[in-house]
């Protein structure tokens, strides 16, 4: 499941550590620590009141694997480096955390969506992508993404 939506592209999404479309540092990764890398945040529109974090690889074999969803972030303007700013849900692995990148093969491209919600959700930490997207349909005010890259 993508999670493209119609919703114009308004945020401003960007990171310290990585520009968009560049390579992400192996810190962040499987060959790293293997923690989440700073995001940060811009343009929120107005009566934002909270955020969703999608990380998801595209070019993963056989289906995008989810390597981090999160929501319920507080409306900030920077997601710190290796902190869990909201709640965490189930990605590709199963799993409660952000999992680094770590590509079989080639160059795989990283998206990090952000949503700036109208609402905060009320759905547990057992909630997978489609849960989270199924959600916050008619809640989303604003849109943006950055994208990293990452070969072994």
């Amino acid at each position: 499941m993508t999670t493209t939506t119609a919703v114009k592209t308004t945020l401003s999404v960007s990171s310290p550590v990585f520009q968009n479309e560049g390579v992400l540092p192996k810190k962040y990764t499987c060959d790293g620590e293997g923690i989440n890398p700073p995001i940060r945040i811009g343009d929120l529109p107005e009566g934002t009141r909270s955020l969703v974090l999608i990380v998801e690889d595209p070019d993963a074999p056989g289906k995008i694997f989810d390597h981090w969803i999160i929501w319920n972030i507080p409306v900030l303007e920077l997601i710190e480096e290796d902190t869990r700013p909201g709640i965490i849900g189930k990605n590709s692995k199963g799993e409660n955390r952000y999992t680094g990148p770590c590509p079989p093969n080639g160059i795989h491209r990283y998206f990090f969506k952000v949503y700036a919600l109208d609402e905060l959700l009320t759905i547990g930490n057992t909630s997978t992508k489609s849960d989270v997207v199924t959600t916050m349909q008619n809640h989303i005010l604003g849109y943006g993404e950055l994208v990293g890259v990452y070969k072994r």
